[in-house]
């Protein structure tokens, strides 16, 4: 008996090194070493969350992991930024955004639950997605001349459906500098907005070339022009706003960020592996196809991109007019 006292005090006094011995294996284990979800800010079968699919196979092969999509759609992207700000910066919940969350939202809601660049970490921006003017095809109007013709001979009557801050911010900018009256109806996203357009509920709609592109193809949607001062090269059929409505120039960006303070290791492998998925030609392709064009950036080019677009941002809804809600 008196040995089996002192066997089990020997053991009792040696679990606890053990434990901590288990404890400190498994936090030098390299990372990634579980799966990791991307937070989006947008509902399933957005622009964004087809595109994050493409990329987040890929990369989670690259990593060793699997990639759990999470879309938090609503308040423009503010609940899906909010969850991720209030995340642990261990590498293994990530935001995938547009300019919506990061550019728009500042300056376009009274309350923000969120800080665009102190609750987060830069990561990689992984791309452009343009937007193009679609209408109901009932309209009859071929070009955007012939729209503001329209609604210029029938204030109020014509409208425009949102489902982004890209898509509020174009359809403000398109009424301002056009010089017409136009309604705005707000969505959660962009799909259900696009619903209601077909089905003649409303006018018109900035959508990215992504989710648009398939009704415009079907006949459902009539595409107009590209919001971009350049041809877009995914669409080169297609004129710019700019060439009827001068000054008309928005893009909508994509990139991965971190809740604030993340390893500095953690974001260099994490930019590097998705730097290489981005610029493999075959990644490239698909994400043309689906309307995105793929480029890569360094996290800090990342850091300085969204400084810079928070006060191009800022500009844009400013000289449109738009009051914070």
């Amino acid at each position: 008996m008196t040995a089996f006292f002192k066997y089990f005090s020997r053991a009792a006094a040696i679990a606890p090194f053990a434990l901590a011995l288990a404890s400190s294996a498994f936090a030098q284990a390299p990372y990634p070493n579980r799966n990791i979800t991307l937070v989006l800010p947008f509902a399933a079968g957005s622009g964004t969350d087809t595109t994050t699919r493409i990329i987040s196979k890929e990369l989670g092969t690259a990593l060793g992991v699997g990639m759990v999509i999470d879309n938090k759609a609503g308040a423009n992207g503010s609940i899906a930024a909010s969850y991720v700000a209030r995340s642990a910066p261990d590498g293994y919940t990530l935001f995938v955004t547009t300019n919506t969350t990061h550019s728009a939202n500042p300056f376009l809601l009274k309350t923000m639950s969120y800080d665009p660049m102190k609750d987060f970490t830069p990561i990689a921006r992984t791309g452009d997605l343009p937007f193009m003017l679609v209408i109901n095809p009932e309209i009859p109007a071929k070009s955007v001349a012939e729209l503001i013709a329209l609604a210029k001979k029938e204030p109020g009557k014509y409208s425009y459906a949102s489902g982004s801050s890209s898509a509020i911010v174009s359809g403000a900018t398109f009424a301002r500098l056009a010089g017409i009256d136009l309604l705005h109806v707000p969505y959660k996203s962009s799909p259900p907005a696009l619903t209601d357009l077909m089905a003649g509920r409303t006018s018109m709609m900035f959508i990215d070339v992504l989710t648009g592109l398939p009704h415009v193809k079907a006949g459902a949607l009539r595409a107009l022009a590209v919001t971009t001062k350049q041809k877009s090269a995914l669409l080169p059929e297609l004129p710019t706003m700019d060439e009827t409505v001068k000054g008309f120039d928005i893009t909508s960006w994509q990139g991965y960020l971190g809740p604030a303070n993340m390893p500095k290791d953690m974001v260099e492998k994490l930019n590097a592996e998705i730097r290489k998925v981005v610029e493999r030609p075959d990644v490239k392709a698909q994400l043309a196809e689906r309307g995105m064009e793929a480029f890569s950036q360094s996290p800090e080019e990342f850091e300085k991109f969204l400084k810079d677009q928070l006060v191009l941002w800022e500009k844009l809804i400013t000289d449109a007019g738009i009051e914070k809600q």
